[in-house]
This record gives structure tokens, sequence and C-alpha cells, in this order.
């Protein structure tokens, strides 16, 4: 019989406190890849089980997409942690585990005597991981520091929003919860940086994401900008401010997106537009140039995109330069390319009468350790047996 595959993370036990999006998006990048992450969840579950939606065939409200999304591949422990036991039962789990991970605001885990240190007592390797509004105090308090937030606040404080909108005066967030997304990401990658690291050594410690940092390091023009040429980044709509054309145009049913960056891209635009008087206008020859008359550039180009369909454009531009349509739910869930990656995972319900979930996949492709196949998210304390392993009970 062939053994069941096995992900790059396979042996790796995570204990995940997390909850909403930061915390569990990053474990779920774990889980993914074969790492054991364990939910601890408190008596009413992580938050984004209520958050919907639900499908018509759950009238118990029991499977949130939010939290079906998030959740696929891991357990779930349900664990009061104010009571009497549960410590020393976290305590005795996390002697077997390799990395915790909170989200908590500083000194919730402290104060329940779980915290870094009282952990790492008996299990020097642990990494511990951490993802807060603003950072920990253990490198670097923050005068925020105990000020909740969500993505909405780390996208306003750490630039995102100032660089995103019409304008100055209409500054806007991103649709996705990008926020926590990044995040999360970000500790993910630093999770498997200090794993390595303590199996090399020996020695665990303590990981600090700062949401408003994570943003801070996504919007990394607006620093370079201020400090070479005294510019604030402000928005730039839906094009650049360096750069021309670049951004998006519209079509005859939509938008779609043109970057083009490299002289040769400009020119080859040119010709597929029939303008070779663009071609012979020295001032739009290079990227300087285009950048200085970026409004005579865009609107050249918008004249030709509108007069046109996607479908059209992606005939005459598609692979000849950087080009691409703005996509909606159905267009994505219809592109040959989304199909050819597997991009549109089947998650299988936990009542096998029932159809199964469509979430997006993880996109990291590794050619010998592939990401492993979805099973369902884990129904609220469907593994408190795992706590019949260690020596104390609640």
């Amino acid at each position: 019989m062939a053994e069941a595959p096995r992900g790059i993370l396979s042996g790796i036990r995570v204990l995940d406190f997390s909850r909403m999006l930061s915390g569990p998006y990053c474990t779920m990048m774990l889980a993914d890849h074969g790492a054991e992450v364990i939910k601890i969840e408190g008596p009413e579950g992580d938050t984004s089980r209520s958050n919907g939606p639900y499908r018509a065939d759950d009238p118990g409200h029991e499977w949130a997409g939010y939290f079906v999304s998030l959740n696929r591949g891991k357990k779930s422990i349900m664990l009061d942690l104010k009571e009497a036991g549960a410590k020393a039962a976290i305590q005795d789990l996390a002697r077997t585990a390799h990395v915790v991970v909170e989200n908590f605001r500083p000194g919730v885990m402290e104060r329940l005597g779980l915290g870094y240190e009282d952990l790492a007592k008996n299990n020097p390797a642990l990494v511990y991981a951490a993802i807060r509004g603003f950072g920990d105090p253990r490198s670097g308090a923050s005068p925020y520091a105990g000020w909740p937030s969500y993505d909405v606040v780390a996208q306003a404080m750490g630039g995102l929003m100032s660089m995103t909108g019409a304008d100055r005066d209409h500054p806007m967030k991103t649709g996705p919860g990008i926020g926590d997304v990044f995040a999360g990401m970000m500790l993910a990658f630093a999770i498997v940086a200090a794993v390595r690291h303590a199996e090399r050594t020996g020695e665990g410690q303590f990981i600090d994401i700062a949401m408003y940092d994570a943003m801070l390091s996504l919007c990394e023009r607006l620093v370079y900008l201020y400090d070479m040429e005294g510019k604030i980044a402000e928005p730039a709509g839906n094009g650049h401010p360096l750069l021309a054309p670049f951004g998006l145009f519209p079509a005859a049913d939509g938008w779609v997106s043109i970057g083009v960056v490299d002289d040769s891209f400009w020119r080859e635009l040119a010709r597929i537009m029939e303008r070779p008087d663009l071609l012979e206008d020295q001032r739009l020859a290079t990227k300087a140039g285009r950048r200085r008359y970026a409004a005579e550039v865009n609107a050249a180009v918008s004249a030709w995109t509108r007069q046109r369909t996607k479908r059209a454009l992606a005939e005459s531009l598609g692979g000849r330069l950087p080009f691409g349509p703005v996509n909606d739910a159905e267009d994505i869930f219809n592109d040959p390319h989304v199909a050819a990656r597997g991009m549109i995972a089947d998650v299988p319900h936990a009542d096998s009468a029932k159809p199964g979930w469509r979430v997006a996949a993880n996109p990291i492709r590794f050619s010998a350790t592939p990401a492993l196949t979805p099973s369902t998210p884990p129904r609220l304390g469907a593994d408190n047996d795992l706590l019949a392993s260690t020596r104390t009970k609640p």
C-alpha cells in the first residue's frame, strides 16, 4: 500500500490560540503543508464560526464560510482557559508542541500563566509566535500597545489607505483583509525560519509581528519616496505615480490592466494600437518622458481600449506585454488558469452526505512535497481526546 502523502511540514505540532483572520491564515498555511495544527478554542469557539456566511443546508449555522475557508485540515480542542485545570492541561500539551500561535493583546496569555516564558520553561525549543496590532513590548514598546486592532485599523495606520483611492480626499481600504492576511503570511515565514533554528540549536524563541509594521513593510514605496524626494505618497487612483501607462484602463465591457515599464513594451503597445505617431514622439520614448506626460499617455491608451471588449483586448495584448482583464468571482471560477493550477480547492463536508465547500487553494507549489488535499475543518472540541495524552486533565 502506498504511503499516505506527507506535507513538507509533517511532524510539526502547532497549538493555535488565534482567532478571526490573521492567526488562522498563518496556521492554515502551515496545515496545508502538513503541520498538525490544534486549535485551542473557548466554549463559544473561534469568533469566525459565527461570522457567516452560511449555506441553506446549514440551518444550525455550524459551518460559516469564514471559518471553513481558514481552518481546513486543523484539529480543535474546546477548553475554557479560565477554568481550574486548564492551565496545567495547556502546559502539558505545550511540552509536545513545536509552535504556539496567538493573536491576543499583550499580557493576556501572561495573565493566564501561558505566556512564552511560562511555556518555554518546560520546552526550551518552543517557538512562540504572536500577532498583535502594534506588537509586543518584548521587542519594542509601542505607545499603542494596548489598543485593539483589526484589519481596517492596520490598513489605516500602516499607510495603505493613504496610498489607495481616487485622491487624497478619498482614502480607501482594500477589499481583502490584507492587514490581517499579510501579517499572517509574514508570521508563517517567521515560524518556519525559527523552527529550523530550533531544530539546529535546540533554542526556541519569541516571534513578534505587529500588523502596523507589516502594513508599513508592504507600503515600502511610501518610505523611499518620502526619504528621497520629500514627497508624501498619495492615492494614484488606478494608475501609478511613477509609470505610464500602468494601471487600469476602460474596456467596452469592463476594465483591463496594462503595465508598461520597459520601453520595448511601450513600442509594442504603440504598434498594436496602430499609432505610429506615438512611436515617433521622442517625448514618450523613455520611462521618464512617459511619466512626465502621463496624462497624455493614459488618455491615448484609454481612448483605444474603451472601444474594445476585454476578450478582444486579450487577443491583441495577451502574451505580448503585461496585460490582464479585471476578473470578478465568476470570471475566476471559469478561468482556465485557475483550473490548470488547481486554485479552487474542494473541502469535504463533515457530513459525507452533504456536498463539500470550495475555497481558495494554497498557492505554494513544491515539486517533491505538494500541499495536502484539504480535509474538513473541525467541529468545536472534536479533538478533546488529545488532552488524554497529557498528564493533567482540566
